[in-house]
């Protein structure tokens, strides 16, 4: 089958390499000419035979909706759009909406895997109706894990967004009990060896997970985190979460001083956010700030 994959960045391509390995033709288009197979989305959409199938992924808010705006104009009745960034699960009904005024079908997904993605697969999370996920579905088996689980029809249109969030959510609250264990093992003087401390849970323990082998990953390169300055951004979903939890008078106190905590890591150097910055680059990538 046939995708076009706008946006061939840190996850976009390598999206692109594991549906290609799974026998798919992708056409991928990215403002980065020396990344992309067509250099325009309409000569993207041209390239595909119908019905098409276009991935979107590129930045949430404004990117996201120029680019289905665009699309909107280029597609045809009975195509379909996957909105496959981190887009707030309230742009989609409107999305759907738009695109389902010209005959055009529209599925949300969240994706998890980060730099990983390409061998291990992705965690994939999506919204819409069953015809329109059905059209998608042979490209969410190509990028899902081996196996029985890793992907989901969560429900109705803006659905995959909204678990992606709640599961960014839970994400920076499980970093922050980490980081602040870590600092605590680091403050005193009768731990020694604070890496193999670490180390140790990965085996036996009911706090072993991936996140923990991503932090002894990141000790292993730098065991005091010495060269790290204690700063993490936040992707805005922490915050979508949070708001969330207000709109629906649900309790996420873990969640929400997970947050928080980001905040306090642009005020000092907090020895917590340079675990948080090493776990983020660790499993997506993500820029850090060094000394």
């Amino acid at each position: 089958m046939e995708l076009g994959l706008v946006g061939l960045g840190k996850m976009g391509g390598n999206m692109r390499e594991r549906i290609r390995r799974a026998g798919h033709t992708v056409i991928g288009y990215d403002r980065n000419a020396d990344l992309a197979d067509a250099h325009s989305l309409e000569e993207l959409v041209g390239k595909l035979s119908g019905p098409r199938v276009v991935w979107v992924m590129v930045p949430a808010g404004e990117p996201t909706q120029s680019t289905i705006d665009e699309l909107a104009r280029l597609l045809e009745p009975g195509d379909v759009v996957v909105d496959g960034g981190n887009s707030r699960w309230t742009d989609d009904e409107k999305h759907a909406e738009e695109l389902a005024a010209k005959g055009i079908g529209f599925v949300d997904c969240g994706v998890s895997g980060g730099v990983w993605g390409l061998e291990n697969g992705y965690a994939l999370m999506y919204g819409g109706d069953a015809e329109h996920v059905a059209a998608v579905q042979p490209f969410f088996d190509a990028l899902k894990p081996a196996g029985d689980f890793g992907a989901v029809h969560a429900g109705k249109v803006g659905a995959g967004h909204f678990a992606k969030m709640v599961h960014n959510g839970i994400e920076y609250a499980m970093m922050q009990a980490y980081a602040e264990g870590w600092e605590l093992l680091e403050k005193v003087d009768s731990v020694t060896d604070v890496r193999e401390v670490f180390r140790s849970w990965q085996e036996g323990t009911v706090i072993r997970s991936w996140l923990l082998d991503l932090a002894v990953n990141a000790l292993d390169e730098d065991e005091h985190l010495a060269g790290l300055k204690g700063y993490a951004q936040d992707s805005g979903e922490g915050r979508w979460t949070v708001e969330a939890a207000i709109d629906n008078a649900v309790p996420l106190p873990a969640i929400t001083a997970s947050l928080f905590a980001r905040f306090a890591s642009r005020q000092d150097d907090s020895p917590q956010m340079k675990m948080i910055a090493a776990l983020r680059n660790q499993f997506g990538g993500h820029a850090v700030a060094q000394k």
